[in-house]
């Protein structure tokens, strides 16, 4: 792979389980992937439970603020991470989707929150390893 590959992650608020995808890849992968995320209905600020759950484990999205999804974004991305996105993600041939199924942390403590963010960093290291195989990763 010559240029770097683009991962963008959406889901409806583009305030807890994208931005905690988007901050894991970020810190996993430094600038090796290029990271976007957005949503289909963005919130008004990122989850501070989500904001608590990821301060934890010394990553910081406070910065963040959601996005909406745009068809730019979509076609600038070589995957498509959707996470409960429905039908409101846009299709493009040639590009890869994967869909996330992760709890909701919308409303919920950060003590709900740790779990999701935990099942998030695993999905994340395996698509690292997988979008970069050459880079240590048998």
């Amino acid at each position: 792979m010559t240029s770097k590959p683009s991962v963008l992650f959406v889901c409806v608020h583009n305030a807890g389980r994208s931005q905690m995808a988007a901050g894991w890849l970020t810190h996993l992968a430094g600038d090796r992937i290029e990271v976007r995320s957005a949503g289909s209905a963005p919130a008004d600020e990122v989850n501070p439970a989500a904001v608590e759950a990821m301060r934890e484990v010394g990553i910081d999205i406070s910065a963040e603020a959601p996005k909406i999804l745009t068809v730019d974004a979509v076609e600038a991305s070589d995957v498509c991470i959707t996470m409960g996105c429905g039908d409101a993600c846009p299709v493009f041939p040639g590009k890869r989707y994967l869909d996330w199924n992760l709890d909701d942390p919308a409303g919920q403590g950060v003590e709900a929150v740790r779990p999701i963010r935990d099942e998030i960093k695993a999905r994340v290291e395996a698509l690292i390893a997988e979008l970069l195989p050459a880079e240590g990763h048998p």
